[in-house]
Formats: structure tokens, C-alpha cells, sequence
């Protein structure tokens, strides 16, 4: 559906929600879709910042046309070209021939691999702190690579302060009658969201956003436009978003708590878990959450390993191996730089398998992964009789590590 809003100081919202979307990147679970955000500025010159997602274009083509009302679109700004949002560009070209495409020289590569596009009159190649003038608003470039892509842009607009920041402050949710984070159930309901995405999206990339938040430190920062997600103008939710993002960055917990991570065939690991967690709880640990690899999916399983300091994995064996999904958790772990946490490992086995032993050299490799205790393992079931000893004194030790 159409649909445009003004958001004050010439600038109007031109993206569109996907609604029905299922799965990010065919990937990661979505409840209540996304939507692909796409801003134009009418000044003295005429300025769309990034398109959109092949499933809205229609809708974005219309909200761009209705907008401009017969007025010639001088310039695409292309912040990112992931398919998501370049969809709308080899549409945009043909509707306005004589636009300039602004962008990077990685942009320009990846518009010819992704859209077969050459426009080399076209091109306008841009680099840190260059300034787009449009006439009141003046678009200063931030380079941002690999938050997450290589041809990552930021824009700051001189004229109302706000930056433009590609995926990096993205959410998933799509857009419903609100487009400001002060007038949602923001911390309830777009909050954990927007967790989930920066840690199954951006995560990874830690060190590159630290990078260019320092760049933005000197900038006076009124609005945020990211392209997934609500718009933010309210001073506290910026300021809340920008520690969240630095502390993110750091790959730092951002909060105490710990996450039980099991696998179990016939529940047996699933009971042990139990049995530790009430004994955590006993000494006063928490919050505590538990998660079943094989029933939550890993992006929700990943962002809460990630928000909290401490982790338990109940591991088992499958064939003699670790069994697979778990396998499969932890290298997704390594892979997005998880670190800086402290873990303890429980094991089933009933007659032998590799499973306690190739969990606990997989997290061995992680940097900054302090292990707590020895790994806990039982010979198909929990014995409280002869095992209820040794598993208080590894309560013991996570609750000494709790409290360092």
C-alpha cells in the first residue's frame, strides 16, 4: 500500500512495510515483518536516500512519484546496496534518466553485480566528509564499512542534524500508524527487536562500529534514520541507543544474567538444567533463562548468550558427536565474535562420545571465554545420591563468578 509521511523540515518517509515476511534473509524468524525504509528530501535539489526491498517497490515508485508531484529527482543516495535496499534503483534510472547516483566506489561495484548497472556519467564517487549540497540541507558523508557491508554510508544532515545510518540502528517490526520510537511502546516491544537484529545482523562487527560511532561523537545528533525500524528524534531513546550500541560494539555483556543452551533427546539434560538453575537461584542468581536448541530458534538463543554475562551449555552426544544443533549453535557463536563471557558445561553420555569434549574446545577457542569449573557429566541421568555434591560446588563456583 502507498503511503508517505511528512517528517518535518522538507523530508518525507517513502519506504513501505513488508507485512507478511516470514524470515529475514530467508533466515532469521520475523513475527510482525519489517520494513524498508527509504527517506526524500525536497529542497533546492530533489534527494532520495536509499531504496528498498523488490517486494514494496511498487509502493515505494508511487510514494517517491507523489511526493516530488512532477519535480525531477536530482540525486539517489545509495547508503547500501544489500538487495533489501536496491531494489528500487534500476527503477528509479529509468523514471528519472538524468539522476546522479551518489555512493562509493564499492557501491558502484556492487550495483553492477547485483543489478547489472553501469552509469559512469551517472556516478557521483564520494568519501569521508564529502558534502552533498541540496540547498538548505547540506548531507555530509560518514563512511561505515562492514557496519556490515564493505560499501556501507552514513549521511549527517548539517541543516536538521539527523543522520542517516544505513542498517545500523535498524529493527525488525514493520511500520503501523507510528514512526517514532517516542510514540511506540518503544523498551516493550521494538527494543528486543532491535537487539535481535544488531546482534544477528551487525554483531559481528563490533570493532567497525565503535569505529564510526567515535566518528560521530563530535556531531550533534537530533534524529536517527536507520532503514529497518522507527525513526528516533527523542534525546533519552538516542542517548539510550548509543550506549546500548557501544557496549554492543565492545562485544561487553550488557547486563548480568545467565543462559542455560541445552540439547536433550529424552530430557534428561533438559532436568539437569532445572536442577542447576534452582540451585542458582537458591544463592540468588538471576535473571536466568533457558533455552532449548532444538525448539528456539538460534537468533533468539544467540541475542540473549550475547545480552548476558554468563552461559551454561548442557551438551550431548548424538551418534558419538556433539549432537548437531548444538554443534551448529556454537560455531554460529564463534563465528559472531562471541567473547568476554564466562561459561560452565554439563555433558550426558551413556556409554562414551565426543560431546563434552569437542563442546569444550569450541569454546576454548572463543576469545575471552573464562570456562567456570570442570565440565559436569552424567552417565545418562542425574544420580542425586552421589552427584548432588559435586554439582552445588559448581553452583558454587558460578555464583563466586556472579559476584566478582
Amino acid at each position: 500500500m502507498s503511503r508517505t509521511v511528512y517528517l518535518g523540515q522538507d523530508c518525507y518517509y517513502v519506504g513501505a512495510s513488508d507485512m507478511r515476511l516470514s524470515r529475514f534473509e530467508n533466515m532469521i524468524p520475523l513475527t510482525h515483518g519489517v520494513s524498508y525504509n527509504s527517506f526524500l528530501i525536497l529542497d533546492e535539489k530533489t534527494c532520495v536516500l536509499d531504496t528498498v526491498d523488490r517486494a514494496v517497490v511498487q509502493d515505494f515508485i508511487a510514494n517517491v512519484q507523489n511526493v516530488l508531484d512532477g519535480r525531477k529527482l536530482d540525486y539517489l543516495v545509495i547508503q547500501h546496496m544489500e538487495p533489501d535496499h536496491c531494489a528500487g534503483i534500476v527503477e528509479l534510472l529509468r523514471l528519472y534518466p538524468e539522476i546522479k547516483l551518489i555512493g562509493n566506489t564499492k557501491t558502484f561495484m556492487l550495483l553492477k553485480q547485483f543489478r547489472g548497472v553501469e552509469v559512469p556519467d551517472q556516478q557521483i564517487i564520494v568519501k569521508e566528509g564529502d558534502v552533498l549540497d541540496l540547498g538548505k540541507h547540506k548531507l555530509q558523508t560518514i563512511m561505515a564499512p562492514m557496519v556490515h557491508w564493505p560499501e556501507v554510508l552514513f549521511h549527517y544532515d548539517q541543516y536538521t542534524q539527523t543522520i542517516y545510518t544505513a542498517d545500523a540502528f535498524g529493527c525488525f517490526n514493520y511500520l503501523t500508524g507510528s514512526v517514532w520510537s517516542d510514540q511506540v511502546n518503544y523498551d516493550e516491544y521494538w527494543l528486543p527487536e532491535a537487539r535481535r537484529y544488531y546482534l544477528n545482523i551487525v554483531g559481528k562487527q563490533g570493532a567497525n562500529v565503535e569505529k564510526v560511532l567515535k566518528k560521530a561523537e563530535d556531531l550533534e545528533i537530533k534524529q536517527i534514520m536507520p532503514l529497518h525500524g522507527v525513526f528516533h528524534r527523542d534525546p533519552e531513546i538516542i542517548a539510550k541507543l548509543i550506549n546500548l550500541y557501544k557496549t554492543w560494539g565492545s562485544f561487553e555483556p550488557e547486563e548480568k544474567g545467565i543462559v542455560f543452551v541445552y540439547s536433550s533427546m529424552y530430557g534428561n539434560m533438559e532436568a539437569l538444567c532445572l536442577k542447576l538453575s534452582d540451585l542458582l537461584a537458591e544463592r540468588g542468581i538471576g535473571p536466568i533463562g533457558m533455552y532449548d536448541v532444538s525448539h528456539t530458534d538460534e537468533s533468539y538463543i544467540l541475542t540473549e548468550c550475547f545480552r548476558y554475562s554468563h552461559a551454561v551449555f548442557g551438551v550431548v552426544n548424538h551418534n558419538t558427536q556433539l549432537y548437531h544443533k548444538m554443534d551448529a549453535f556454537l560455531h554460529l557463536l564463534a563465528a559472531t565474535n562471541y567473547s568476554k563471557r564466562k561459561v560452565s558445561i554439563l555433558a550426558s553420555k551413556s556409554w562414551g562420545g565426543q560431546a563434552a569434549k569437542q563442546a569444550r574446545e569450541q569454546l576454548e577457542a572463543m576469545k575471552g571465554i573464562e570456562i567456570i569449573g570442570d565440565t559436569f557429566e552424567i552417565l545418562s541421568t542425574y544420580n542425586e545420591e552421589t552427584q548432588a555434591e559435586a554439582l552445588a560446588q559448581l553452583a558454587d563456583q558460578i555464583c563466586e563468578s556472579f559476584n566478582a
